[in-house]
């Protein structure tokens, strides 16, 4: 209890235990928990599918002429009833030729609402939303492509009235040149999937990806306008008033990786920070005894990823080779505990070292998915802190540069 180290052990293994469940411990409770929850549960029958409500297809763009063409022709190959099936592009502050092609090649097809004055996607979303009157509203990127049964697998998804939000699955196409941008991304996501389904098995989803989601049209609500994560606050906020988010696997969006790491770095630094943002926003789902499930949920799965974990993970490094120092310098020292916190640092080391390596093939060009693991891991955590950067510089209307893809 008197050694000066046994203060710096306990920081050490604290700070482990928290980046272990963040990674890793979560997901394995979360697995644990919904075996469990389903062993007991009684099967609910599977509701039976009505008809099919009025849907608009909600798509807000800046500038999409590339994609526009081949939006449309995914658009309406949907397999939902046309006359049912409402598409309306938000196209504020466009200066491209985004609004000509769906005026002319798709006019009578889609709906455009431009506003001259660049404001942002948030701002951009909520006066849309204003003019529409379908039950139900999808929201989809232009730059995303969906598979055909998404919206009737959503819809279907409605039928349980205390869904409110109904969360797709985003998934990234890695061509055979992509490297650790798309390679990375890719796996980042499908491990984001299996974590969704899981949290919307024992509860609730924990937030909405921007590519594919949907809501009550009743439910959407004003967001601040500078907000960087939308999906993810309104979905949350929807929660919050006691629905559901389902998570539907069946409906997914297909978009390209990032073109580059560099690309990737704005896009994770501007989640990260959208991520603080948000824990602010959000801070009364922090308090377990309000909010229950999901403020378990959301504190797991979330808020350490965008706070405390990458801190403690990068600290862990220097605190384990000071309490080496301190270990060889005592005379009480166990050979055995010298012995646990040499492996711990070798197994440090080892994983930078890869990481490093990871990042030098990635900056030559160079594919090797082993060494992409651990530089992507890297490259998000650091991402993280640079985030702090990005929100205190931050200033504007919401709006933001997007990410080039592959």
């Amino acid at each position: 209890m008197n050694h000066p180290y046994f203060t710096l052990q306990l920081i050490f293994w604290i700070a482990l235990f928290i980046v272990f469940y963040t990674y890793i411990g979560y997901g394995l409770l979360l697995y644990l928990l919904v075996k469990v929850k389903e062993a007991f549960a009684k099967p609910h029958p599977t509701p039976t599918e009505g008809e099919r409500p009025d849907v608009t297809l909600f798509i807000t763009a800046y500038n999409e002429a590339e994609v526009v063409d081949a939006k449309m022709e995914n658009s309406l190959a949907l397999d939902y009833p046309h006359e049912k099936l409402h598409i309306v592009w938000v196209t504020d502050g466009t200066t491209d030729d985004t609004n000509e092609r769906l005026r002319t090649r798709w006019a009578g097809t889609t709906t455009v609402l431009f506003a001259p004055e660049r404001q942002g996607k948030t701002a951009a979303m909520t006066r849309g939303m204003k003019l529409i009157e379908t039950p139900l509203v999808v929201f989809t990127d232009a730059n995303t492509m969906l598979n055909k049964e998404a919206v009737s697998r959503i819809v279907h998804a409605f039928d349980n009235p205390k869904v409110g939000c109904v969360a797709g699955e985003k998934r990234i196409a890695v061509q055979t040149r992509n490297g650790a941008a798309a390679g990375g991304e890719g796996l980042y996501w499908r491990y984001e999937s299996t974590l969704k389904a899981l949290d919307a098995r024992l509860y609730s989803a924990v937030g909405a990806a921007g590519e594919l989601f949907a809501v009550r049209r009743e439910l959407f609500e004003e967001m601040e306008r500078d907000t960087l994560l939308d999906d993810f606050v309104l979905s949350l906020r929807i929660a919050m008033k006691g629905y559901l988010i389902a998570y539907c696997s069946d409906a997914y969006a297909i978009e390209s990786g990032s073109a580059d790491m560099r690309e990737e770095q704005k896009r994770k630094v501007r989640i990260a920070a959208g991520g603080l943002q948000s824990i602010w926003r959000l801070k009364p789902l922090l308090n377990p005894m309000r909010y229950g499930v999901l403020s378990f949920q959301y504190i797991s799965h979330r808020v350490l990823r965008w706070s405390l974990t990458p801190i403690l993970m990068f600290a862990l490094l220097p605190l384990n080779i000071i309490l080496l120092k301190l270990l060889y310098t005592s005379v009480e020292t166990s050979p055995g505990i010298v012995t646990l916190y040499s492996v711990l640092l070798l197994m440090q080391v080892l994983f930078y070292l890869a990481g490093l390596w990871g990042y030098y093939l990635s900056s030559h060009q160079l594919k090797n998915k082993l060494f992409f693991v651990p530089y992507y891991f890297l490259f998000m955590n650091v991402n993280v802190l640079k985030a702090i950067g990005y929100l205190r510089k931050r200033h504007g209307n919401g709006a933001w540069e997007r990410a080039r893809r592959a």
